[in-house]
């Protein structure tokens, strides 16, 4: 996947959920009535120093790229970098 897409990013994988439930994107979640277990759509900003720069949580797909962007390009602003 990684050669196919030409991604310059290291990817993780967790069978366990380990990683996922730590950062609160793996638990029950309700769709159509139905609660199940699964990935919770959310999104972790980490710094260059590896801590949490920003959190989403149960984000919805629509509109929140430009969100995530806005952020980012603050924090550039801010930093200088």
């Amino acid at each position: 996947f990684k050669i196919k897409h030409d991604l310059g990013i290291r990817l993780l994988s967790d069978p366990d959920h380990l990683v996922m439930s730590g950062y609160g994107a793996w638990g029950e979640k309700k769709m159509y009535g139905r609660i199940s277990q699964g990935v919770i759509r959310s999104t972790v900003l980490i710094d260059p120093d590896g801590n949490i720069a920003c959190h989403w949580p149960r984000v919805r797909a629509r509109g929140h790229a430009e969100k995530v962007l806005a952020v980012l390009r603050e924090r550039r602003g801010i930093e200088g970098d």
